[in-house]
């Protein structure tokens, strides 16, 4: 059924959940009903009210121990007569759901990070897309097979009705069409991550992703049509029945909808991310969004909300205020704009926006057809029409800035302008300057070290010296000073008068645009940079080797006489032990003998309550090539390395945590020990992942050591699964450490880990890695944190 010929208008807003609704779907028993997934970790069911409008939530499901990202419908089958329900998470599960519980039938775990897409197919099949990379195939409880091929996160997976053809889209721009899990055919064309699909028929398909642009494929490989209208991320995309119009939702807050190829209708909704859709049998839609409201919007009268509510969701939207910036509407040049009587006149086509500025406000309006009026969409940040004498700010091409700062590359080329806002980031504004001017990239780091610098919490009037130029060590690029003021005189963009160039200072404290003392003149140099990579890519595994012997064994007598009887260790025992913990530092020595390792592994036996002293001595012997042949050879190894894995335990004492992880760590420093570890990787960082919770700033130091040690391996071996888990434990810890040395350690393992590997560098920008560590970049105290985090930016 194509949709009507109308103008779509809200049926209803439905409040339950508590935060972002990130999926929603149709399809399922009872008619017109569809379910809903969110943030808040909740799954909801909800069915149409009466027949002619609104919904009622019949059910709550909850099973996901973190946010849940999607859902889709399992259609009946013989079992399951009604359909179940499918959720995937952050916490990489797939919870399966019946009609009337609560909780899930069951849960498919497999995947290694979160999973953020499903498709049904027939016969009881389930496609998961998830960040790890992969895709999997299940069926019923089983996982059948992974699809491996794309180099990052899978934001959309669709089973294709043709039997065994599976679509999936990529952070990688690409999007692959697999038969019986082999990949047939890779689809390019997308400049930015794929991030939804939607099926036509058997042989067309449609895509859309964060370049705001959808695509119509033949899955021949051809793309028929490029469709343009959203002006930011285009998050979902959804197919009306049986025809080729279609409905989009994206991150400019908009619904958009499709027919016969042209955006016919806009709707503004009063939130930012507009996450998704879905379209109902009678042809309504279905909307959810970062306010955690699902609205329903719909063509026919009867189902249309009653004008209260139409108009309470009018006053909603006009409250709204929209940045100027997220590019949504345009370059604004506030001065420019018309007054109210603007809005006398009407508008030419459906969701036209028009600007007004009342007074020192500019709002957005948008035309409504069916209406025939504008209606009021938002208020505009970032564009107070005021300028430069009555903000302090710098006009620059229209448009106002905290700063315009002037830069020459070289002595015979032009001068180069870099407008700046102090609610801008530093590193984005460098890149785009560096862009837009066709300059170098390695520059990044020093011109965002320069904004940084030059902006760091300063007013206009308060103006600190200490900075050295960024470029060339010399005084750094400031305004110069205007007389009779205290406010900094803002750079005449036009005129190149009391333009930002490096100077010496003059007795006003403030630097002039005088000589640079070491260059002799105002120049940027294309100069090599002042810090070499020493961090990264780390080559040997990190141990802990500090210790007092004296106390430890001290302690281990202590303890031993408060072991059990059969765990007791005898006089003898205790003076091989003390033998063993005098050659751990010299790895020349001759090794222990047999005698002397069957009495450290009785030791480390001992119940948790007093264990420690023995797993410390564990520690610092592990580094011993013959101790680390010993315990870690394929023969024990398992043994091994199961034991410690049950001292990782979450619920245990503290102390054996740190020791254990500790030990792992320094496993690496042999081969038998380089094996085991890179054998039980799954498992062993799995378990000590669990730890990043607690405040216990040596456990998240340990945490990200064994994290670097892994990525160490990994370098060398490239194994993207493994770097996968590695990228997924790193973004996880970068959440909770708040210890600096913790911090500095995980930062080079991901400059470890991503180092000449293509791959590994989308894998982490997929995963948002970027932007969780930029904040290190600006930490003056210990400078190792800064200068490494800005050498992995440099890489992302």
């Amino acid at each position: 059924m194509a949709s009507g010929g109308g103008r779509y208008r809200l049926s209803c807003s439905l409040l339950g959940h508590e935060l972002d609704v990130r999926g929603v779907v149709a399809g399922l028993y009872p008619p017109g009903a569809f379910v809903s997934v969110s943030r808040d970790r909740t799954t909801r069911l909800w069915a149409p009210n009466s027949p002619n409008r609104g919904f009622i939530e019949m059910h709550c499901m909850s099973g996901h121990s973190n946010f849940v990202s999607c859902v889709c419908i399992i259609p009946s089958s013989d079992i399951y007569p009604r359909g179940l329900i499918a959720t995937g998470g952050n916490d990489h599960n797939i919870c399966i759901f019946t009609l009337d519980s609560s909780a899930p039938l069951y849960i498919l775990k497999g995947h290694k990070n979160t999973v953020c897409s499903l498709s049904s197919g027939k016969f009881g099949t389930l496609l998961s897309g998830s960040w790890d990379t992969t895709a999997k195939v299940w069926l019923n409880d089983k996982c059948m097979m992974t699809l491996q091929g794309h180099t990052a996160a899978v934001w959309a997976v669709k089973i294709l009705p043709e039997q065994g053809l599976m679509l999936t889209g990529s952070a990688d721009k690409s999007i692959k069409l697999w038969k019986a899990g082999r990949c047939e055919r890779t689809f390019s064309g997308h400049e930015d991550c794929v991030r939804g699909l939607a099926i036509l028929n058997e042989t067309e398909f449609l895509s859309c992703a964060n370049d705001a642009s959808i695509r119509r494929w033949q899955i021949t490989g051809e793309c028929l049509e490029v469709f343009y209208g959203h002006t930011n991320y285009i998050y979902s995309i959804s197919v009306f029945p049986n025809c080729k119009d279609f409905v989009t939702t994206a991150e400019d807050r908009s619904l958009r909808i499709w027919k016969d190829g042209e955006c016919t209708q806009t709707i503004r909704l009063p939130a930012q991310s507009i996450w998704c859709c879905c379209v109902l049998e009678n042809g309504d839609i279905v909307v959810g969004a970062s306010d955690g409201i699902i609205r329903v919007f719909t063509e026919s009268v009867e189902r249309t909300a009653s004008l209260e509510e139409l108009q309470a969701f009018e006053n909603e939207l006009s409250r709204a205020t929209i940045d100027s910036k997220t590019g949504d509407l345009g370059d604004i040049d506030a001065d420019q704009l018309p007054g109210r009587e603007h809005l006398n006149e009407p508008g030419t086509r459906e969701g036209q926006t028009r600007l007004i500025r009342d007074g020192e406000k500019v709002e957005a309006y948008q035309w409504s057809v069916s209406d025939g009026r504008w209606l009021k969409i938002g208020d505009v940040v970032g564009s107070s029409g005021a300028n430069q004498q009555t903000s302090g700010r710098v006009l620059y091409e229209g448009k106002e800035f905290d700063y315009v700062f002037t830069i020459d590359v070289n002595e015979s080329g032009p001068s180069y302008k870099l407008p700046y806002n102090t609610s801008d980031d530093p590193w984005l504004t460098a890149y785009n300057f560096l862009q837009k001017n066709d300059l170098n990239p390695m520059f990044l780091d020093q011109v965002a070290k320069f904004i940084i610098d030059n902006t760091k919490g300063q007013t206009l009037g308060n103006v600190n010296t200490d900075f050295s130029d960024p470029f060339t060590g010399g005084g750094r690029y400031v305004p110069g000073s205007s007389s009779g003021s205290d406010m900094l005189a803002a750079a005449d963009p036009f005129t190149g008068s009391g333009r930002y160039v490096p100077g010496s200072t003059t007795s006003t404290g403030v630097p002039s645009a005088g000589v640079d003392r070491f260059i002799g003149s105002g120049i940027f140099q294309s100069a090599p940079f002042k810090t070499l990579n020493i961090y990264f890519p780390k080559k040997e595994a990190v141990t802990f080797d500090q210790a007092n012997l004296t106390q430890i064994l001290g302690k281990l007598k202590e303890l031993n006489g408060t072991a059990p009887e059969e765990q007791k260790l005898t006089e003898d025992d205790l003076i091989l032990l003390e033998k063993i913990l005098s050659l751990t530092g010299n790895s020349s020595a001759e090794g222990p003998t047999a005698h002397q390792l069957q009495t450290l592994w009785k030791a480390v036996n001992w119940p948790e309550d007093i264990v420690f002293p023995a797993l410390d001595i564990l520690r610092l012997s592990i580094r011993h090539p013959a101790v680390n042949e010993n315990f870690c050879n394929e023969k024990e190894g398992a043994q091994f390395s199961s034991h410690l894995l049950k001292l990782l335990n979450p619920k245990g004492k503290p102390a054996n945590q740190l020791l254990t992880l500790r030990t792992l760590c320094n496993c690496f420093i042999g081969q038998a020990g380089q094996r085991l570890m890179m054998s039980q990787r799954e498992s062993l960082l799995s378990q000590a992942i669990e730890l990043k919770s607690g405040s216990n700033k040596n456990i998240h130091i340990a945490l990200a050591t064994l994290t670097l040690n892994y990525s160490v391996c990994l370098h060398k071996n490239h194994n993207i699964e493994g770097k996968a888990q590695c990228l997924s434990v790193i973004s996880t810890v970068l959440e909770v450490v708040q210890d600096l040395e913790a911090t500095f350690r995980l930062l080079v393992a991901l400059g470890t880990l991503i180092s000449d590997d293509s791959n590994a560098v989308q894998l982490a920008k997929s995963l948002g890695v970027d932007s969780q560590i930029k904040k290190y970049g600006s930490v003056s105290e210990p400078a190792k944190v800064s200068e490494c985090c800005r050498f992995v930016l440099n890489l992302l």
